[in-house]
């Protein structure tokens, strides 16, 4: 690829990059191209690999409503089952997809888009970016002060044994509930140093039985009524984000009562239970993390300072002997590293336009940036429901908007009032959820701003209505 024009560029081939391609392929678009700098599609399924990584999202709802998978093997499918699924959808749009491509620059100029890339130019009409927004692991500073390996959860080292080790995990988040348990069970001493206590509650995971898969299989009404259950069903807990005393007490209690049955020692009870209210961080699914850390070759240290040696040292001064560190530290969600690399009409970039917190207009188009729109981006995140609801419903916005385009000259630009309007909506909900009233510190916080900036604080289905559909109007003219 040299110099390549199009009608359309995505940047990203994970759920949400590969759901825009198979939506303009489907209805006859041609002229578009998916630029991946990865070795393979995939996204966040294909970076991380570490041992227990699954969906925390049931099966039948973590997939396209107009790709369905009936033979889901279990309730949450593990990452690979996720990743051999995407690999399987981009077979349909393969002629699109060019691996092996970073998008260096990316900037407007008059009437299109020029991309430099690692593997040339692309001139685009309209550019889509689906980087996503769990791209770029967040590692502490002073990591050079350990001698021994260390490596980000998002970025495994497969090349290391670990059984008989000494190991290290910093942070007890969604990646670590699931890496710990299998830690515990082959390193010699597994040590898991914790800020701040997650709010868990049981799991239940489960195979598919082969009478459920045959039953699947045969009849695509049965996985479509399961999705739709799991869908209305999730719709619920939005209710104990708004802090709904009915619905959030049950929450909190189920997860509390789950530490209770699984954690018996009164002092690492007391140090596994939550000082915030439930909900203000991702509420975390597993049945074998709480008794991994009561095991007797396993450590819950207080926050991680820094090293010495191969010596870890924790917040209350304990020091602890390691031989491997994994890093279990979240990304950078609310300040997307893409963003330094997208410049506008006015030759600012989207990083200085996101500087006081992400932006937009149906959580989709940003003022100062025609034709462009952002999949996954600011405020199109749910903190309990499936991404794959948000990412179809902007999927549905692109097509209209592509749609105008190409019965009009002009570009797109959303006017700067119609932007401050609908931020303005999205912070006034947001004041009132548990995610800014309930006294923690998360990452769906931008913290420069104190605004939630990466969650849409309404339901699933109310982020559809109003933003799954293209309007004009809000436009410049």
């Amino acid at each position: 690829m040299t110099d390549v024009r199009i009608d359309v560029a995505i940047v990203g081939a994970g759920f949400a990059g590969l759901g825009a391609a198979l939506q303009l392929s489907r209805r006859g678009r041609e002229s578009f191209v998916v630029l991946e700098r990865g070795e393979e599609v995939g996204g966040t399924w294909r970076d991380n690999t570490y041992p227990g990584v699954a969906c925390d999202v049931p099966s039948h709802l973590y997939s396209y409503s107009f790709a369905p998978k009936p033979d889901w093997s279990r309730v949450f499918a593990p990452g690979a089952e996720i990743q051999e699924y995407l690999r399987a959808c981009a077979r349909e749009v393969a002629d699109h997809v060019r691996l092996r491509t970073e998008v260096l620059r990316a900037r407007w100029e008059e009437d299109h888009w020029v991309l430099a890339t690692s593997t040339g130019t692309v001139r685009a009409r309209v550019l889509v970016l689906a980087a996503g927004r769990l791209t770029e692991p967040r590692v502490p500073a002073g990591l050079d002060a350990f001698d021994g390996p260390v490596f980000h959860t998002a970025r495994w080292d497969h090349s290391l044994d670990l059984a008989g080790a000494r190991v290290g995990v910093v942070g007890t988040g969604a990646s670590a509930v699931q890496v710990v348990p299998r830690l515990a069970a082959a390193a010699a001493h597994l040590t898991v140093f914790q800020r701040s206590a997650p709010y868990v509650v049981p799991r239940g995971d489960r195979a598919y039985s082969a009478a459920e898969l045959a039953e699947f299989t045969a009849d695509p009404r049965v996985p479509a009524a399961v999705r739709e259950e799991t869908f209305t069903d999730m719709e619920r807990g939005l209710a104990a984000r708004r802090l709904v005393p009915s619905a959030l007490e049950p929450l909190r209690r189920r997860a509390l009562d789950h530490l209770a049955a699984q954690v018996p020692d009164a002092a690492l009870r007391a140090a596994l239970t939550p000082d915030y209210e439930v909900g203000c961080k991702r509420v975390l699914l597993s049945d074998d993390f709480y008794p991994a850390l009561g095991r007797d070759d396993v450590t819950l240290a207080p926050a991680l300072v820094g090293y010495e040696g191969r010596s870890a040292l924790a917040e209350d001064g304990s020091r602890h002997d390691l031989d491997v560190v994994v890093l279990a530290t979240g990304f950078h969600a609310t300040r997307q590293p893409y963003a330094r690399r997208v410049v506008g009409r006015d030759g600012l970039t989207l990083d200085e336009a996101w500087a006081e917190g992400m932006v937009s207009h149906a959580s989709t188009v940003v003022h100062g940036f025609p034709n462009l729109f952002v999949l996954d981006g600011p405020n199109a995140s749910l903190g309990h429901n499936s991404a794959l609801h948000v990412i179809e419903s902007q999927l549905g916005y692109l097509l209209g908007a592509l749609d105008h385009l190409g019965t009009h000259d002009r570009s797109l630009e959303v006017s700067r009032a119609a932007q401050q309007a609908y931020t303005a909506d999205v912070d006034a909900m947001a004041a009132r959820s548990v995610w800014l009233q309930g006294g923690c510190s998360s990452w769906y916080v931008d913290q420069r701003s104190g605004r939630l900036t990466l969650l849409w604080p309404d339901t699933a289905g109310e982020f559809r209505r109003r933003n799954g559909t293209f309007d004009p109007e809000p436009f410049l003219g």
